[in-house]
């Protein structure tokens, strides 16, 4: 991490943003595992529980050799307007922040 961001190495935060089909998926466990870190999932179709087929959701076998947020968190027939995500994701990044 770059010194003068005002983040503590406790603090950092990478994001990992390109197209789709390129390993995003792949290295994010990597750098969740080599920091020590979980994944807060970004991706927008990911959230609905049962649409698993069509949005390359990551396995249950990488979820459970990394913790990931915000995946499966609602249903199809309940959408989720872009505040509410928005506050899930502020919550769920301070809740892995705080577990350091």
């Amino acid at each position: 991490m770059k010194k003068g961001l005002g983040l503590s190495e406790s603090r950092a935060l990478i994001a990992v943003v390109c197209p789709t089909g390129i390993g995003k998926t792949d290295l994010s466990i990597e750098l969740a595992t080599e920091f020590s870190g979980e994944v807060i999932s970004a991706d927008s179709r990911q959230i609905y529980r049962g649409l698993d087929i069509g949005t390359a959701k990551v396995s249950r076998p990488a979820q459970r050799q990394v913790p990931h947020n915000l995946i499966d968190i609602t249903t199809p027939d309940e959408p989720i307007t872009l505040a509410q995500y928005q506050t899930l994701s502020y919550r769920a990044i301070d809740d892995v922040l705080a577990r350091g």
